[in-house]
């Protein structure tokens, strides 16, 4: 029997917990830098651990190989494949390769990724790969640094933009631990984790991806991961064929998309016996790779032959053949709900691809003396740019890998033209579509960037009105059409337990006497904490398709503190414009004091005036004048763009010579009226 814990364990505990994480709170700064490298430290043993877990099943169906002949992958691929979809269905986070999820708890669960995932993903993706099935270990890699940085982050007590940036940390090391280019995994977490970059974010990834890369390299060794010989462009005039290449890999990269977006869609007798996805989908690609070996698991051993220039005798016809079965492969793998990347078979395809052109240009080309490896190590980025929309990352990957600069030109002419190409042609990248099938649309664009300077606790509406579990839905809709709203959240004992929404009472057929809030409402609801910038929040909105979200505290996500609304958002918009206009306020007294020729002054206002009760933004001051202070009677103001003008006002100005003139002409005053108050004061 386990040994029960005393109630004074458990208290002392709970103290001890306590105290590390007012110890976080006081030492922010240095204890978030500590944090970052213990997640890179732990994402880099994830990579290990994941790397020795795949060798493991690998050596267990090669054993078998050797006794029962090469069909055993017909057996072991299907196995394989139905043991890790047992676990998705069990924990459908470790479906796939991980990074839509990481992406999805980011954007809508503040960065929330399970901490089981850490481990579980471990063991479906060894499953996945190690008995043949076609995939990654990359992605995987990412949801397990992402999942480390998630928790140390929580249980740490960090509030939800530093947990944020610890999720994208060990996304970065993960990229980082599994090709040993810490700068790439950088880059990876910014441009497709967090879709943007942010310095708040950099130091924690750039910290976390170096350490994940030393711990995995120091442990697996330099000859576990992918390495490339360093090219050179032979002449100018090959980059019309890195061009071409570009084309191509969009071309590929739009045939991986399609066949990974169609074993997705919904098949209505998988729906009926899901059982039967993992062996439909698992027995033809038990076939392709019993026919072709070298499409089983990752493929890096081949993708490594090829950008080394050691399988230059193979046709460009068979190179084609095997991108196609590549594709088939990991499209079959991955749709079957087990677990595993994309990452190196896109490179694989992209090595293939850029061998292939190299084998068909070759016999006609009179320029220069071509270097099939250097097509391959250019078509490996661009066909990752055109299936995962991150050119940076393709490029900086192969500069790591290769330790050299001279392929800079071709791979970025061909990565700009594959991902400008395949945007045009599916929107949507291999690591968005899973996310859109479930209805989230990522916003990447910089529209919002002015929201990210409010927060939500700043506009959010105070909220206490609440729905009781008990409460039935005839009761629900008409306190929702007494308030005039839309939805309204459930709470248990004052613990927030759910929202109910219009469209929640009409899709169990309307306001009823028989059910209740407990039966039609949205458990565990996507919320924001008061620190949440108004623009995450705006995104997490359109990303569901939502009308509201519950604010709740920082350190208590079922303590209900708000509402944030979509009228909410012109409050936050309003209130960023008078920011912005306060800063520029701000920028035109520092110009205005820098100059010899400014002067103070003071001015009355008027009974009358065209300034007597505006605001000091809707007063169109001459050109060269700032205001310094506004007298009120006794009161001395410090005047602001919401600061409203009163008539008897005392205003003291800043500015060249004549402006006090033309404030004096532009308000309609006259000298008398700053006979006593209107005299010219030197700079001291």
């Amino acid at each position: 029997m386990g040994r029960r814990i005393a109630p004074g364990n458990t208290a002392s505990f709970g103290s001890v917990r306590h105290r590390i994480r007012a110890l976080v709170r006081r030492q922010t700064t240095t204890v978030f830098v500590a944090l970052a490298l213990v997640v890179g430290f732990a994402a880099g043993l994830g990579g290990a651990a994941l790397i020795a877990a795949i060798d493991m099943v690998g050596d267990v169906v090669s054993w078998l190989e050797g006794s029962w002949g090469r069909f055993v992958p017909l057996l072991t691929v299907p196995v394989g494949i139905f043991a890790a979809w047992m676990l998705s269905q069990r924990f459908p986070e470790l479906r796939g390769s991980g990074v839509p999820g990481v992406t999805a708890g980011l954007t809508i669960r503040s960065g929330y990724v399970p901490t089981r995932a850490s481990y579980l993903k471990i063991i479906a993706t060894a499953l996945t790969v190690g008995s043949g099935g076609s995939a990654g270990r990359e992605g995987p890699t990412v949801m397990i640094g992402a999942s480390i940085g998630s928790s140390v982050g929580r249980y740490s007590g960090m509030g939800e933009d530093q947990v944020r940036s610890l999720v994208a940390a060990g996304a970065g090391a993960g990229i980082g631990a599994t090709f040993n280019a810490p700068i790439a995994g950088m880059l990876f977490a910014m441009e497709v984790i967090l879709g943007n970059f942010a310095i708040r974010h950099l130091n924690a990834v750039v910290i976390a991806s170096v350490t994940a890369a030393v711990t995995t390299r120091s442990l697996v060794g330099e000859e576990r991961i992918l390495s490339v010989s360093a090219h050179s462009l032979g002449d100018p005039t090959e980059l019309l064929l890195y061009v071409a290449l570009g084309f191509a890999a969009a071309g590929v990269g739009y045939l991986f998309l399609k066949a990974f977006d169609s074993v997705h869609s919904p098949i209505s007798q998988f729906d009926d016996r899901p059982w039967l996805r993992p062996l439909a989908l698992g027995l033809p690609v038990a076939a392709i790779v019993t026919i072709e070996p070298r499409i089983l698991g990752t493929g890096q051993a081949f993708t490594q032959e090829i950008v080394g220039g050691g399988l230059m005798d193979i046709a460009w016809w068979a190179l084609l053949i095997l991108i196609a079965l590549k594709i088939i492969a990991t499209a079959g793998t991955l749709g079957s709900h087990a677990s595993g990347g994309h990452f190196m078979p896109a490179l694989f395809i992209g090595a293939s691809l850029g061998a292939a052109i190299a084998d068909i240009v070759e016999p006609i080309w009179g320029f220069s003396d071509l270097q099939p490896g250097a097509l391959a190590v250019v078509g490996m980025a661009a066909v990752f740019a055109a299936v995962a929309r991150a050119p940076l990352t393709a490029i900086l990957i192969v500069f790591e890998l290769t330790g050299d600069y001279g392929l800079v030109l071709p791979l970025m002419l061909a990565t700009s033209v594959a991902t400008v190409v395949a945007d045009r042609f599916h929107k949507e990248s291999v690591y968005t579509i899973p996310l859109a099938r479930r209805g989230i649309r990522l916003l990447r664009t910089s529209d919002v960037d002015l929201l990210d300077t409010v927060e939500v606790g700043e506009v959010m509406t105070r909220w206490n009105e609440v729905l009781p579990l008990t409460m039935t839905t005839r009761e629900i809709s008409a306190e929702l059409d007494r308030h005039h709203h839309h939805g309204l959240p459930v709470a248990d004992d004052g613990r927030l337990v759910g929202i109910v929404t219009i469209s929640d009472i009409m899709r169990t057929g309307g306001p009823s006497d028989l059910l209740t809030a407990a039966d039609v409402m949205t458990p565990r609801p996507v919320t924001v904490t008061p620190e949440t910038p108004v623009s995450l929040a705006l995104e997490r909105m359109a990303s569901l398709g939502v009308g509201r979200l519950p604010v709740v505290a920082s350190n208590d996500p079922t303590s209900l503190v708000g509402m944030f609304r979509r009228e909410t958002a012109v409050k936050a918009y309003h209130h960023a414009l008078s920011d912005v206009t306060e800063t520029e306020l701000q920028r035109k007294r520092q110009r205005l004091w820098a100059r010899p020729d400014a002067e103070f002054f003071e001015f009355h206002i008027p009974a009358g005036s065209m300034a007597d009760g505006r605001q000091v933004k809707e007063v169109h001051w001459p050109a060269g004048c700032t205001l310094v202070a506004i007298r009120r009677g006794r009161a001395v103001l410090v005047p602001e763009g919401e600061t409203r003008l009163q008539a008897d006002d005392i205003v003291t100005g800043f500015g060249a010579h004549g402006a006090r003139n033309q404030v004096l002409e532009r308000l309609r005053a006259t000298s008398d009226d700053t006979t006593e108050t209107g005299q010219t004061v030197p700079i001291e």
